[in-house]
């Protein structure tokens, strides 16, 4: 249930309080209006620390490259704290558009993955993400499962492949040396995002 709060000593108070918790760290600011994120479910935890693991394993010989497991990305540097969304995975490579502004980046990453839970509103994202310059968008669907990849044409991210678990066929990155598919659990348990890296064929599982 969506709650307006129009009451400036209250919301001074809740952000406060949420603040302090450390609550706000998947919070965003859609164009002036404070989205709050509830905390996302340990499976989504484990998603994105795996697959940052993945990531950084597979850059380990190339120090520039930047891997953050969430970060604020904003579409403007003065007053960026009106407009920012975060997403669960962050790739920043070497000649980025995305500006370093220390507690921000100014520009999209090159690669960003969105992990999606109830009441969350990944795929509401896309105009964002295509005009900060985001290059590729990785959407995890949990229910169910599937991947779907988006590479940026022009001022849009356009659908390049989807994937569901069982699928022999795979998701290549045009920005990564890296494929992604979803390899159906052998017993109980969730399917597994398999990366493999091109260049070499070592791969992960997240």
């Amino acid at each position: 249930m969506a709650t307006l709060v129009i009451d400036p000593g209250i919301e001074r108070q809740l952000l406060e309080r949420r603040r302090a918790s450390r609550g706000d760290r998947w919070d965003e600011v859609w164009d002036g209006v404070y989205v709050m994120a509830p905390l996302p479910n340990l499976e989504h935890q484990e998603l994105v620390i795996n697959l940052g693991a993945a990531f950084k394993s597979s850059f380990a010989d190339q120090p520039a490259v930047r891997v953050f497991p969430g970060i604020n990305v904003s579409d403007r540097q003065e007053g960026w704290e009106q407009s920012y969304r975060c997403p669960d995975v962050a790739v920043i490579l070497p000649g980025s558009r995305a500006v370093d502004c220390g507690a921000f980046c100014f520009g999209g990453p090159d690669f960003v993955v969105e992990i999606t839970s109830d009441y969350d509103r990944s795929r509401e994202k896309f105009d964002f993400y295509a005009g900060v310059g985001v290059r590729e968008f990785l959407i995890v669907d949990r229910d169910p499962w599937q991947l779907e990849l988006y590479t940026l044409q022009g001022q849009k991210l356009s659908l390049a492949g989807r994937v569901v678990a069982g699928e022999s066929s795979s998701l290549a990155s045009q920005v990564m040396p890296l494929t992604f598919r979803l390899v159906p659990p052998s017993k109980s348990g969730r399917p597994q995002i398999e990366i493999v890296r091109t260049t070499d064929a070592q791969r992960w599982l997240a």
